[in-house]
């Protein structure tokens, strides 16, 4: 099946569709905690709406300080996916009509069928306002260099592929628009004489100027480039082994932030450490950083869980688990959920539980960077001042901890005023000083949308990644994990 046939089968794996299949299936009343979250919902899609242009493209963030919400200039392809899938959202949870999902698809598909690309994907920086390619940073200056990234681009296919089964009419158009996105272009094949220099794995990416690719490859399974990796198996363009060239750990001889546990496997013929860490008693398989952005975003759109309850499944609730006892216990925040954000004085910086990643001194929970450091005891909690908790990381973890992550962002909009009365949660908070982010990010609150609509309609986002080569060919390798947990 090619891919443009393989697009428009996927669109129609559900069951029957009511233009789009977006009708609102017969229930119950909501209850005061889904009236909540719907709440949520609402101001954090108005965010999204103020961060969408004229021209149809959502930018990257928006400066909440003033009386109306300053939209930056720039936008990446994940920003435009995280628009595209949130409009579906809306209307799918009743908040917008969906003639006016269909308006905003039929606009922001329009432009991205304007804008610039190469080998069959999207430049990582536009102008929002015009769609053109951004050669100087907005406010510096500094030169941009034109530049493929492999895991951007995946957001922006992931929200096409959500428009497409939304929107029956623009399926044509965005089945023309994916047909050139061949996978493979990022893909070093498994070279046994030399797996250093092919791992089997994608590379972070290419820039356009000169044709030269990133050094590095996208090597850990457990972070958010695995949706790229899932996308390009599903449509035929990498190869099923590609999954088992993804690390776990890494291995035992390499340097990391702790020995890893595990034990070799051979899976479809492939030699795959399976290897995990241990934190506060808990086997997990880690992050590359230890954010919960890496662990929970891909999730959101493929049934993981699901599909391989006993490995992802597990991995994912224990994962969660380990950010609340960070929080809670470890650092004595008082409060959980760290991932990448806008730091709340300014500026934008990496945040997570660093037992959680492989990297050594790896992300810090704080702008302190209090790490725990590889070999040595845990830091006494008056080490981590300064902790910044992230609102979207408690909505990644909705569907693993659902009473702890809702009483998490009431604290934070409670005894801080992390809450935007019209905007949704601002982006970040630093719970030592008490300092809020003035921002809202596009990517993140593109997360909270589509988290809060699997906990409200479960699979309403799901759809396009449960049928066609998701099924036939990825699903397999799921259910075929066996993370030694």
């Amino acid at each position: 099946m090619d891919r443009r046939t393989f697009l428009t089968a996927a669109g129609t794996g559900a069951a029957a569709l009511t233009c789009g299949g977006l009708a609102a299936p017969a229930a119950a009343a909501p209850s005061g905690g889904d009236l909540r979250l719907l709440g949520w919902f609402r101001d954090t899609y108005r965010s999204l709406e103020a961060m969408t242009t004229e021209f149809g493209l959502t930018a990257d963030k928006a400066d909440l300080s003033g009386a109306a919400p300053v939209v930056s200039r720039q936008t990446s392809p994940t920003n435009i996916g995280c628009g595209l899938w949130s409009a579906v959202a809306a209307a799918g949870l009743g908040v917008t009509g969906e003639s006016a999902m269909i308006r905003s698809l039929e606009r922001t598909v329009r432009a991205v069928e304007r804008l610039e690309r190469h080998h069959g994907f999207w430049l990582n920086w536009y102008d929002a306002h015009d769609g053109s390619v951004l050669t100087e940073w907005p406010g510096t200056g500094e030169p941009v260099r034109p530049f493929l990234s492999s895991v951007d681009n995946a957001w922006l296919v992931t929200g096409l592929r959500i428009a497409a089964d939304a929107a029956p009419a623009l399926r044509p158009r965005i089945a023309r628009i994916l047909e050139a996105a061949d996978w493979s272009y990022f893909y070093t094949p498994y070279d046994p004489a030399d797996p250093v220099a092919g791992p089997g794995q994608l590379r972070g990416g290419a820039w356009t100027d000169t044709g030269e690719f990133t050094e590095h490859h996208y090597g850990a399974l457990n972070t958010e480039t695995r949706m790229a990796s899932y996308l390009g198996i599903a449509d035929g363009s990498l190869p099923a082994e590609h999954y088992w060239r993804l690390l776990r750990t890494l291995l035992p001889e390499h340097e990391q932030e702790q020995p890893p546990g595990g034990a070799y496997a051979t899976m479809d013929g492939v030699r795959v450490w399976q290897g995990h860490y241990t934190h506060r008693g808990r086997k997990v398989v880690p992050s590359w950083g230890g954010s919960l952005f890496e662990a929970l975003m891909v999730p959101l759109f493929v049934p993981e869980a699901r599909w391989s309850p006993r490995s992802w499944g597990l991995n994912h609730r224990r994962y969660v688990r380990g950010h609340i006892d960070h929080g809670l216990r470890e650092a004595r925040y008082g409060y959980w959920g760290f991932s990448p954000a806008n730091v709340p004085e300014g500026g934008y910086q990496e945040y997570g539980v660093d037992a959680l990643g492989m990297q050594v001194d790896g992300y810090a929970s704080n702008t302190d960077r209090t790490h725990t450091t590889h070999g040595a005891p845990l830091p006494p909690p008056s080490a981590f001042t300064n902790g910044v908790v992230t609102p979207h990381a408690s909505f990644l973890a909705l569907p693993y901890a659902p009473r702890e992550a809702v009483a998490n962002l009431r604290g934070l909009a409670q005894d801080f005023g992390a809450y935007h009365e019209g905007y949704g949660f601002r982006d970040s908070v630093n719970v030592d000083t008490g300092r809020v982010s003035d921002f809202v990010l596009a990517l993140d609150q593109g997360m909270i949308t589509a988290s809060l609509a699997q906990a409200l309609r479960p699979g309403l986002l799901q759809r396009p990644f449960r049928s066609g080569g998701f099924h036939s060919r990825l699903r397999p390798l799921l259910a075929a994990e066996r993370f030694s947990l």
